[in-house]
């Protein structure tokens, strides 16, 4: 099975050993991604703004790759404050993905100051 990984400049710098995206075969990993601007690395305030910005650099990520949100089939979601921003997270996630919503798994976790991340698992289409 190929596997190919990526580290692009458009996006956050990882904050460790990692890539942000690796092709397997017919699958598709991406990093977990925060709410830093690509641009300036500042985080906006308020867990709407934030998951819209993570939703962004995910976009990116798969885009750079040729896939959207259509091709996700899993997400993994950690909130640090679960108890509070779940509706706000759920309301904008719920806006950018489409029908048939993927998998999800939604926890709460300790962030280091952000409020939200998310990492994917996408399948490219059969040709």
């Amino acid at each position: 099975m190929m596997k190919k990984a990526h580290v692009l400049e458009e996006l956050p710098a990882p904050a460790g050993p990692y890539s942000q995206v690796v092709e397997a075969g017919d699958f598709v990993f991406t990093a977990g991604f925060g709410p830093q601007d690509p641009k300036t690395g500042e985080v906006s305030e308020g867990i709407e703004a934030q998951t819209t910005q993570v939703l962004n650099n995910l976009e990116t990520a798969l885009a750079a790759v040729g896939l959207t949100f259509a091709d996700v089939v899993k997400t993994t979601v950690h909130l640090e404050r679960l108890d509070r921003d779940f509706q706000g997270f759920n309301k904008v996630y719920g806006e950018r993905f489409p029908k048939p919503f993927p998998v999800r798994t939604t926890v709460g976790s300790t962030l280091a100051n952000i409020l939200v991340e998310i990492d994917a698992v996408a399948m490219r289409p059969a040709s």
